[in-house]
């Protein structure tokens, strides 16, 4: 594999089942499913495989012909139709696939797919990090790090975790641990009456303390 397939985010390919004419297919139609690989700014085909299903030979057959997919697919958890539904859209889902119906071909909505999976996978990776609150350490004075979730998880921000309560001015002290200075909250805290002041300790790490002007006297 060429350096620039590497690491496209965490969708590493998209299968698309296609019918003779080179559109994306339906299972209940004869046809082959391909493999694509983002490749720099376009997708490559990395393998493929005729499929049909027989379904006059009923349930076994079925289980063998989805048992050969999903072999060919391996590690691809993303797979493209015209349509899909039944028998193979369970099993897909059943595998972990992400499965998507999509009229046209490859070259029109490959791009379409990754973003979307890109997306989801952002969303996911959100929904699954614990977004830090601050603490009261002693009366009025709180304490809350970022650094686990600051510039990592991209739904997540400094300022989704720190605006409101700082806005709230609920507070005398607040000190806050990041990897960096985020660049609104000093204009934040002039404004609810707070001093800032930043305290380097080492590398990608910061503290920045808030404190109630009045009580810095």
């Amino acid at each position: 594999m060429c350096k620039r397939c590497e690491g496209h985010g965490g969708v590493g390919e998209i299968a698309v089942l296609l019918d003779a004419d080179g559109f994306s297919g339906r299972f209940t139609e004869p046809g082959k499913v391909v493999v694509y690989r983002r490749c720099g700014p376009s997708f490559t085909a990395e393998r493929e495989m005729e499929l049909a299903f027989n379904r006059s030979r009923g349930l076994a057959e079925l289980r063998s012909r989805m048992s050969e997919l999903l072999q060919f697919l391996g590690p691809c958890k993303v797979f493209v139709a015209k349509s899909a539904s039944g028998a193979v859209y369970f099993e897909l889902e059943k595998a972990g696939c992400s499965v998507w119906e999509v009229p046209g071909r490859p070259a029109e909505f490959l791009d379409s797919v990754l973003k979307g999976e890109e997306e989801a996978e952002s969303v996911a990776a959100a929904e699954t990090v614990e977004i830090p609150v601050p603490v009261e350490v002693s009366p009025g004075r709180f304490f809350v790090s970022i650094k686990e979730v600051q510039g990592k998880t991209p739904l997540v921000s400094s300022k989704q975790v720190l605006q409101e309560f700082i806005c709230r001015a609920g507070f005398d002290a607040l000190e806050v641990v990041c990897d960096h200075v985020p660049p609104w909250i000093e204009v934040e805290a002039q404004r609810r009456g707070y001093a800032t002041e930043t305290e380097p300790r080492g590398k990608n790490e910061v503290h920045v303390r808030l404190a109630r002007k009045t009580a810095a006297r």
